[in-house]
């Protein structure tokens, strides 16, 4: 039987399939208020409608947790040399269900996590410099790797069509050292 393919299939279907419960057997356990806690450094790509990388990027992240709120501070250095940076408020309501805000999402994030997984969806603002603000679905979603590395994927959506595609990885950095990509 010949396999056909269609591209605009992506749009609609791409992690529409996946859900959370699906990893409840996948190991390592990740619990966030555990991964997330103390430096930590990423890099990763964003992928637009074009199937291309747009644009790359690292991260210094800071975690710290009372209780169960949490709070992670990320400081980003992008490949045409701006910097960004975002707060997370984190805060578990049980032991697989969290919520979380940022400065720049529409109310609050709305998450979950189980197995190796977790996954928030939130309304994400991309403020656009002299035009208007873009408003986007985020399906965000994280796994836990050996060697305590996190795989980070993340589906943009307007309208219910997909506009874009983040990856990243994330692990523990014991020093505070930079990862910024102009320096020496």
């Amino acid at each position: 039987m010949k396999s056909r393919f269609f591209p605009l299939a992506s749009l609609f279907f791409e992690f529409g399939s996946q859900r959370l419960e699906d990893y409840s057997a996948e190991k390592p356990i990740l619990d966030l208020r555990t991964f997330l806690n103390g430096p930590l450094v990423g890099a990763g790509v964003f992928v637009g409608l074009s199937g291309r990388v747009e644009q790359h990027f690292s991260l210094d992240m800071r975690a710290s947790w009372s209780g169960e709120s949490g709070l992670l501070e990320e400081d980003c250095y992008y490949n045409d040399g701006t910097r960004g940076q975002r707060n997370w408020n984190f805060r578990f309501v049980d032991n697989s269900t969290f919520t979380a805000t940022s400065e720049d999402v529409e109310g609050e994030a709305q998450g979950g996590q189980c197995g190796n997984a977790a996954v928030m969806r939130y309304r994400y603002r991309i403020k656009r410099s002299g035009k208007a603000d873009i408003v986007v679905s985020m399906d965000d979603w994280f796994y836990l790797m050996q060697n305590n590395v996190m795989i980070n994927r993340v589906r943009m959506s307007k309208f219910g069509l997909k506009v874009g595609e983040l990856t990243a990885a994330y692990y523990h950095q014991p020093t505070a050292e930079s990862v910024d990509p102009s320096s020496p």
